[in-house]
């Protein structure tokens, strides 16, 4: 039996992209489509690092426990510049050292909340 294609079809020697931007737009949809369809081989998401991290597991009543602590000191840093300051300065001053405090009682109240809560499960 005689074919009429020869097997396989020859092909022309010829780029399937036409000019540079074609083949810069075929590029570019490849990255888009593994971007969003190619499946991850990472099994955990990468996590930004930065100057400070917290590991996983860290416990809360610690974190808020040295988030109080560092308030106070960010409270106290602000009063005492604010006796070296004059008019709107140390008005400015004044209140972050009051936002600090703010904050800080707020994150001892939930400290409180998290050990009445503990204390309930356990009695």
């Amino acid at each position: 039996m005689i074919k009429p294609t020869p097997n396989p079809p020859e092909t022309p020697d010829i780029s399937p992209y036409e000019s540079l931007e074609s083949k810069k737009f075929h590029e570019a949809a490849e990255r888009a489509l593994d971007h969003h369809f190619k499946p991850r081989t990472e099994s955990q998401p990468k996590r930004e690092t930065g100057l400070f991290s917290l590991t996983p597991g860290t416990d809360a009543e610690a974190l808020m426990a040295n988030a109080s602590e560092d308030l106070l000191s960010i409270s106290a840093i602000a009063c005492d510049l604010a006796d070296d300051l004059h008019g709107s300065r140390r008005s400015v001053a004044l209140a972050l050292s009051r936002m600090a405090d703010g904050v800080r009682l707020m994150v001892e109240g939930t400290l409180d909340h998290i050990e009445l809560r503990e204390c309930r499960t356990r009695g």
